[in-house]
This record gives C-alpha cells, structure tokens and sequence, in this order.
C-alpha cells in the first residue's frame, strides 16, 4: 500500500522556532493523536522510554517563570531574561520530551531506547505538521537546568528538550532538498 500525500508530508515537512508560531495551536484531541502517532514508534520491548508533558493556556505562565529563573542564573542580562519569559508565553503549545530509559534492561540497551525517543519525536513533528501547523524541536542549556528538571521529571528521568507547535506566522521558506549520496550505499 503506497499512500502518495503522506509521502509529500513527509518530504515537505520544516521546523520553524517558536519565535514565529503563533495560535491557534494544536488542540487537546489533536495532540492526543500526535501522542498516538508517536507511540507508533519503533519500540524494542514496548517499554516506551519516553513520556511527554503538555504546556499550554495559563500553565505557559509557570514555564516562563522557570526560563526566565533559568536566564537569570545563567548570568544573563534583563533584556535576555524577558526574552526567555516572552518567548515562554508566546507558544501557543510546548510539548516537554521526558525520557526514562532503563539502563538495566536486559534485553534492550540504552540506545535502543534513545532511538525509540527519538523515533517518537520524528512521529510527533510529522503528526503536527500533517494536521497543518509548525514545530520545532528545542533543547539547549535549560534542559539540564535543576529547577527546570524538577518541574518535569520524576526520578530517574531526563529532559530531553521541548516540541513547540502553533501556527505558521510566516509563509515558511522553502527548505533546499539534501543530497543522498552521502547517506546511502548498497551492501553486495
């Protein structure tokens, strides 16, 4: 079975930052499908490694907070802590990536399930812009940050980063198709 537009979603989908999405973003019931199109990834064991953590309406509120605590720590000036809060409560949808990886497992290694993550991060951005709206993945810095690790993780679990979603606020440039010849070969 060859399914044409989903191949054309794939091939054209962009990440754009947060600094150019705006509302609406994803609802509650088509985040709920992203979340299913994420868990249909490779997943040796079914042990999904990962969870997400939504923020949204008021709780962009609580984040900012936590970014801008996180600036200020880091030293950096006013200017840029307002930035880290503004850029908090202007994502119309922040999904935190949460990975709890078993690193006893006996049959399924570290990196097995780090793939799965990042299998199902693949899954989320492709559901997100199959439903017609931008996202990017973001990390940097804050995820290793104390506070901002307590507010989303349980023991045992790391921060991977942030999936923003929301509305294109621009038309998106078009994205330069990367070559395959570094990138494949056949085995004979």
């Amino acid at each position: 079975m060859t399914n044409q537009n989903a191949l054309e979603a794939l091939l054209s989908r962009y990440s754009l930052g947060g600094k150019h999405l705006i509302e609406p973003g994803p609802s509650n019931d088509e985040i709920e499908l992203i979340i299913k199109a994420a868990l249909r990834a490779p997943d040796h064991g079914e042990l999904t490694p990962f969870r997400f953590v939504v923020v949204r309406d008021d709780a962009r509120k609580k984040l900012a907070n936590l970014f801008e605590g996180y600036a200020k720590s880091a030293g950096k000036s006013i200017e840029s802590c307002e930035i880290e809060r503004d850029r908090a409560l202007g994502i119309p949808v922040s999904i935190a990536v949460i990975a709890r990886i078993d690193m006893s497992h006996p049959i399924v290694p570290a990196h097995e399930q780090w793939m799965c993550i990042g299998g199902a991060v693949t899954n989320t951005l492709n559901a997100i812009h199959t439903l017609g709206y931008a996202a990017k993945m973001l990390s940097g810095g804050k995820v290793r940050d104390k506070k901002i690790v307590d507010a989303f993780c349980l023991p045992g679990e790391s921060l991977v980063g942030w999936i923003v979603a929301g509305t294109a606020s621009r038309p998106v440039k078009e994205k330069t198709s990367k070559s395959i010849i570094n990138c494949i070969s056949y085995f004979d």
